[in-house]
């Protein structure tokens, strides 16, 4: 398993934590979310998914991951 935390900005309330954690949670990953730290923990396989296809999905949520 694998460590990340990224950078995410345009996260506020607990609406954007489900958000953000249940698109990482369908690509076989889990993600705690810090909206003070505006930062996403991530563990993954990286047998299963890539860094890359993490930063897409919290992408595709609405969110810029910097």
């Amino acid at each position: 398993m694998q460590n990340i935390t990224l950078k995410v900005e345009g996260m506020s309330c607990g609406h954007c934590v489900n958000a953000v954690e249940g698109a990482v949670r369908k690509l076989g990953a889990s993600a705690k979310v810090d909206l003070a730290g505006k930062s996403v923990s991530i563990e993954y396989d990286e047998k299963k998914t890539s860094v890359a296809n993490l930063k897409e999905a919290i992408e595709d949520q609405g969110y810029d991951v910097v």
